[in-house]
């Protein structure tokens, strides 16, 4: 009888010290299989069509359209807003900047070489700390385009595009001083003006502004041209320029880089450096908007 007590005490001994020294199966669970869910992502690359888990593909996306060095708040900001530009896709786009950059792992680990585990774990952590959450506007998900950063100012969607989203509105973006080379010149000389233009260069005049400084309309020569189109057909960073004429040709001043729709990637990152979380982030940028879970 005293030999079954003593086996009984060290049965539930053993069993408490289980419990005490793991984590209940549930919660183990939960963590090991957080990145795992039905939901599949169809990207498009250059070598073929892949199926992939929308969380791993978010980490293969943060991973090439943010800088790993960023604050924490901005990259799970920018977490949220590609996991909600994917679902505005339907689940369907190209690993390029035509949708979203994505990258493997093994073009991770040659770019980030020995921060691969450093980078990876805090990529990792943005993009498990918001699983499942999604921008909406008047209950749909939005189109959560963003960018590299701006001239102190975004874009209005229908400025730079055609159609207008009540949530993709011109906001003070101040905090993209903190990028560098924020101010760019680029340089043509009248024989390469000649080939884009396809005629005899002669003459060019920004003619119209938006309010928030980024060109609405320029002539060239005597055609009438969208800041838009000179920015793609010349290659220039951004809508927001200023143009110098010389001898030999025009030189371009720019401001910011990218389209300058939604939200500022390097303003994102002021922002967390100044304090704001990424809620506060995602919906500076993006007005009006909801967070919920999908």
């Amino acid at each position: 009888m005293k030999m079954k007590i003593k086996l009984l005490s060290f049965l539930f001994f053993f069993v408490g010290f289980l419990y005490v020294a793991l984590p209940p199966l549930s919660s183990r669970l939960n963590i090991e299989n957080q990145l795992s869910e039905d939901v599949i992502v169809e990207v498009s690359t250059a070598n073929g069509q892949l199926e992939l888990e929308l969380e791993n593909y978010l980490i293969g996306v943060l991973a090439s359209e943010m800088p790993a060095s960023f604050e924490l708040e901005a990259l799970k900001a920018q977490a949220v807003a590609s996991r909600s530009y994917v679902y505005s896709r339907e689940l369907k786009v190209d690993d390029t900047t035509s949708s979203q950059v994505y990258q493997n792992d093994d073009v991770l680990k040659e770019k980030w070489q020995d921060s691969y585990d450093m980078n990876l774990a805090k990529i990792k952590e943005a993009v498990v700390s918001t699983k499942g959450q999604v921008l909406v506007y008047d209950q749909q998900i939005i189109h959560a385009y963003f960018f590299s950063s701006s001239n102190g100012k975004t874009n209005n969607s229908e400025d730079y595009w055609t159609t207008p989203y009540p949530y993709l509105v011109s906001v003070d973006s101040h905090y993209d001083d903190i990028k560098q080379d924020n101010r760019r010149t680029k340089a043509f000389t009248f024989d390469e003006l000649s080939q884009i233009f396809k005629e005899a260069f002669i003459s060019m005049e920004i003619i119209s502004h938006y309010e928030n400084d980024y060109v609405k309309e320029v002539r060239v020569n005597d055609k009438i041209y969208s800041g838009r189109a000179v920015r793609e057909m010349c290659e220039l960073s951004s809508s927001s320029f200023q143009i110098e004429r010389n001898e030999v040709g025009i030189i371009f001043t720019t401001w910011g880089s990218g389209h300058g729709v939604g939200m500022s990637q390097y303003g994102a990152q002021g922002m967390a450096l100044e304090g704001y979380d990424y809620i506060e982030i995602l919906k500076h940028y993006y007005q009006g908007v909801e967070i919920v879970n999908k």
